[in-house]
């Protein structure tokens, strides 16, 4: 299985002995397979088998599938609307009287729009000929799957190179973040003592005293416990998205975590350059779960 998406949109038609139909299937994001489908009455026997359909083909995904059909010529009606015909009647009586023309023809009342009505009259299927019916309509159903299959692995395509660069920049960041990181505790160090050196009215400080503080200082701002956990998150990121097989829990899971040592980076930053970078880095990371949550 390849990376795919949960968006997609396919289409197929077919025809059994003068029926024809068509087939329409779309699908967005979902947290689980959510398949909802819509037949006209006397195709509810369908249901079961697209169910199967969709659990042979896809993951996760909330699906709208529905079904229209057309009737053979030969199996069309005309009926009249009895409550339009009387309503066209007492229209034409009252008219007739209040003017003096002469009444209604029937011809007449019966070309009015809504009184004549076409219906769907369907003969009745014996089981053997419902049955194959049934299986040619699944058939077409299992081709327009197929294409919407297509359709998400082409999007997936997509998201994949989308989220590959986005881990590119990410692992940048990372190691932006480490270079700013490693002139953290000598600025500490200037820092501080610049800070005691006002607090004692121009006096000085023992390096060994200065040196207590800014480790101190150091050890509370260290960082680089999670810039190995962020740089371990960006080539388990990767080897997800090579994979590609229903990854997509996996990476909004993984999003998370990206999310939680950023947040942890920023707070520990005492530069104002690293925590542009740890922000930046949030920025990304944000995209990165957005686009996550569509994958299947």
């Amino acid at each position: 299985m390849t990376f795919a998406s949960m968006t997609g949109f396919a289409e197929s038609t077919g025809s059994y002995e003068g029926l024809r139909w068509r087939w329409e299937a779309k699908s967005v994001n979902g947290r689980s397979l959510d398949l909802r489908l819509r037949t006209p009455p006397g195709y509810d026997g369908l249901e079961a088998p697209a169910r199967r359909l969709a659990g042979e083909r896809f993951l996760r995904g909330a699906f709208q599938i529905s079904l229209s059909v057309e009737q053979p010529e030969t199996a069309r009606g005309l009926s009249v609307d009895a409550a339009a015909l009387a309503s066209a009647v007492r229209i034409a009586r009252e008219v007739a009287a209040e003017t003096g023309l002469a009444p209604a023809r029937v011809d007449g009342l019966l070309a009015l729009k809504g009184v004549i009505v076409a219906d769907e009259v369907a003969a009745p299927l014996d089981p053997v000929a419902r049955g194959h019916r049934d299986a040619a309509i699944v058939e077409s159903l299992a081709g327009a799957f197929d294409r919407l299959v297509k359709e998400r692995c082409s999007e997936g395509a997509k998201l994949a190179a989308l989220m590959t660069a986005q881990m590119d920049e990410i692992e940048k960041l990372v190691g932006e973040a480490g270079r700013l990181a490693a002139t953290q505790p000598a600025a500490l160090k200037a820092r501080l003592d610049a800070q005691l050196k006002e607090l004692l009215d121009g006096g000085s400080v023992s390096e060994d005293r200065l040196a207590q503080e800014v480790a101190l200082l150091a050890v509370k701002a260290d960082v680089r416990e999670e810039l190995d956990r962020l740089a371990a998150h960006v080539q388990d990121a990767r080897a997800l998205i090579a994979d590609g097989k229903g990854v997509g829990r996996k990476l909004d899971f993984l999003a998370q975590e990206f999310n939680r040592e950023a947040n942890t980076l920023c707070s520990k930053s005492s530069d104002i350059a690293l925590t542009r970078t740890g922000l930046a880095l949030k920025a990304v990371i944000d995209q990165f779960r957005e686009q996550s949550q569509n994958v299947e």
